[in-house]
């Protein structure tokens, strides 16, 4: 019996330790548990303000966006302004430039005809004073017999000038008038 009961003696030793490790596993176990739920709880705090930095984020963009679309458009909107603005400049110029040849024309003519009727030593005489070029320009404008009249009455230095500026033709170059 002594030997029973030194076996069951420690087999209770053995059996204490064991219900030792249970009960401090248990604790363990516990402690992790809580310890892993504190920690996910952290984490979902995290990922709820990686969503609210995430959605702030997205109202942020979008109201950029609405801006930057609204700029474009009134950048779109100027530029058709400025497009018309510009055709219409463009007619304008393209207008004045015609009257503009209708009244020189117009002044050509006229002066055509009043050197047309005038006789022939008198326009030698103004012609001959006048600056070389516009002295060209007039001639340019006359009926060849009316010119080799003109020149007729000039002195040949003169004449031989305008001869010069009227082979090469209009545009008389002013610098050439001397």
């Amino acid at each position: 019996m002594r030997i029973f009961l030194i076996i069951l003696f420690i087999n209770l030793i053995a059996f204490a330790g064991e219900s030792g490790n249970i009960i401090d596993c248990n604790k363990i176990f516990e402690q992790r548990k809580e310890e892993l739920l504190e920690e996910l709880d952290k984490i979902d705090e995290k990922q709820e303000a990686m969503e609210a930095l995430l959605n702030a984020k997205k109202a942020f963009l979008k109201k950029k966006e609405e801006i930057l679309n609204k700029k474009e458009a009134e950048v779109n909107a100027t530029l058709s302004t400025i497009s018309k603005k510009e055709q219409n400049i463009s007619k304008m110029l393209e207008e004045n430039r015609k009257i503009l040849e209708e009244i020189k024309k117009a002044k050509d003519d006229k002066l055509t005809q009043t050197y047309s009727k005038m006789r022939d030593s008198a326009a030698a005489n103004i012609l001959q004073k006048m600056p070389k070029a516009d002295a060209a320009k007039i001639l340019f404008n006359l009926a060849p017999k009316k010119i080799s009249k003109i020149m007729a009455k000039m002195d040949p230095a003169s004449a031989s000038k305008l001869t010069e500026l009227l082979q090469k033709g209009p545009p008389f170059d002013l610098n050439e008038s001397k």
